[in-house]
Parts: structure tokens; C-alpha cells; sequence
């Protein structure tokens, strides 16, 4: 598969409507925008955008992805699968060591972020997974719409619940997953790739 490929497959499907923000606004001037309207405030409120509460001034990344976490009920007690994005050194081991995914199991992927600053919309994670070359899944969902945290702490996403495939074929080889959250304006905060296997057990 040619990296025209690869960059088609990363990119978000486009959103009924969007048109392209204008110049990054902190999360304080977003605040005290049409401060008058109630029903306005009480909807940004609910964001996290209050005035006072800002996060950083609106420059650099508006989100950091902090981890990547698999999650099942089928999985032992004590067993976790979590990348920290934030360690170079644990990316690169996901990516040269598979980890094992049970076969035949729900599962869903967890990501944990932070704003910046700015509001966030149209912020999607996008997975692709190849195996032998060929793109065997692609995975897109919507985080959502998010303000600097108050008190400035991380978001969790937990997202849809997946199945992980099973039988013999299934669990020959290793899936190569390449990862990115991107926003409608094509800004990547993250972007990263990780492999795992199918086995019997986790």
C-alpha cells in the first residue's frame, strides 16, 4: 500500500457544515463572548468555559493525548493494556512488540487528553489497522466538544465497544496500528504506531 494510501486513510471524513475556524481564541474569550445571551453561558459552562477558568494563552497545541488504553471485561484481574503517548520510550516498545489482544473478546479503546486552551471541536481518532501490508480495519470516532478542564485535569473518551476477531487465520501474524487524533482543520495533536497480535488468552 503506497503512503497516498496511508494519508487518505488518516484523514477525517469532513463535517456536514464546518467551515474553518478563524484566529485561535483562548477559552477566556470565549467566555466573555455574547456574555449577555444565558442560554450561551449556561451551554459553555457546561464546557468548562467560565471566565476566569482559562487554561494556557492560545498558542500551541489546543490538545495533548496523554495515553491509550484497551480496555475488557474479559481481561484478568491486575492486567492492563496503557500506552503512555508522553513516553517515547514505551511508544517505541508498542510498536516493536506486540501485545496480545485475546481473540473473539469486546474490547473498547480509552484515550485520556488534555485542552490547552481554546474549545475543541471536530477532534476525531482515527486508528488503521494493517496486517501483511493490507488494511484489514479503520476505526474513526468523534471526541466530542471540550474546554480547558477547570480545574485543569484530563478528559477520559472511552470509545464504541469493538470485537476482536478470532480463529486460527486471525491469530497468524502481527496487526500494525497507526493511530492519530486530528481536528476538521487537519491540525494533528497526535500520531503514532503500535502493533499486537491475536491469541488465545490476554
Amino acid at each position: 500500500m503506497s503512503a497516498q494510501d496511508d494519508h487518505e486513510d488518516l484523514v477525517p471524513s469532513a463535517t456536514p457544515g464546518y467551515k474553518p475556524a478563524g484566529p485561535a481564541k483562548s477559552a477566556d474569550e470565549y467566555a466573555n463572548m455574547d456574555a449577555e445571551d444565558e442560554s450561551l453561558a449556561r451551554w459553555k459552562a457546561s464546557l468548562g468555559i467560565v471566565p476566569g477558568v482559562a487554561g494556557g494563552p492560545a498558542t500551541g497545541p489546543k490538545v495533548t493525548v496523554l495515553t491509550l488504553e484497551l480496555v475488557s471485561p474479559s481481561m484478568p484481574p491486575g492486567k492492563r493494556l496503557h500506552l503512555n503517548l508522553q513516553d517515547p520510550a514505551q511508544v517505541q516498545e508498542f510498536k516493536k512488540n506486540p501485545v496480545t489482544i485475546k481473540e473473539g473478546v469486546e474490547y473498547n479503546v480509552r484515550i485520556t487528553f488534555k485542552v490547552n486552551h481554546s474549545i475543541i471541536s471536530g477532534v476525531r481518532y482515527l486508528q488503521v489497522v494493517k496486517r501483511a501490508g493490507v488494511k484489514v480495519d479503520k476505526m474513526e470516532q468523534m471526541l466530542g466538544s471540550y474546554g480547558p478542564h477547570p480545574q485543569g485535569e484530563a478528559y477520559t473518551k472511552n470509545f464504541d465497544t469493538e470485537e476482536s476477531p478470532s480463529g486460527m487465520i486471525a491469530r497468524s501474524g502481527t496487526y500494525n496500528v497507526r493511530s492519530r487524533v486530528i481536528d476538521d482543520d487537519g491540525e494533528v495533536y497526535a500520531d503514532w504506531d503500535w502493533s499486537f497480535k491475536l491469541g488465545k488468552e490476554w
